[in-house]
């Protein structure tokens, strides 16, 4: 009986922690925009070779929508975003943000690509 009430407990604290994480995007610097408001201002290619993303920093203007692309030249990738609420960009992925709180943000080749895996990083920078 012991077993069963720490095993019950364990999946709950499991399922618990599950939803703190699914809910600790930073919602506030990236607003979701609806089909009907998607006047996209401004394109960023984000081209991905092996090992190294084509520029170290792409720019963008604070709540300004922009697409963003990830488009792999060679290699398979996807990038992950660092302190913003964009979800992950897989090879050929678009995703129409717009970010309302200015700083600078790291992205990441978030696929293991091979030996210089580890290098591929990049800034955004809102300004």
């Amino acid at each position: 009986m012991l077993r069963i009430t720490w095993v019950s407990v364990i999946i709950v604290a499991f399922v618990i922690l599950l939803t703190a994480c699914g809910a600790s995007k930073n919602e506030m610097a990236q607003s979701a925009l609806s089909e009907e408001s998607k006047t996209i201002t401004n394109e960023v290619v984000i081209k991905a070779t092996n090992w190294e993303f084509d520029k170290a920093e792409y720019r963008i203007k604070k709540g300004e929508a922009v697409k963003l692309t990830l488009d792999p030249e060679s290699g398979v990738h996807s990038i992950a975003f660092k302190g913003v609420g964009i979800k992950e960009l897989r090879s050929g992925d678009s995703e129409v943000v717009a970010i309302n709180e200015a700083g600078t943000y790291e992205l990441f080749c978030n696929t293991m690509c091979g030996p210089g895996h580890a290098n591929m990083k990049a800034k955004l920078i809102v300004e």
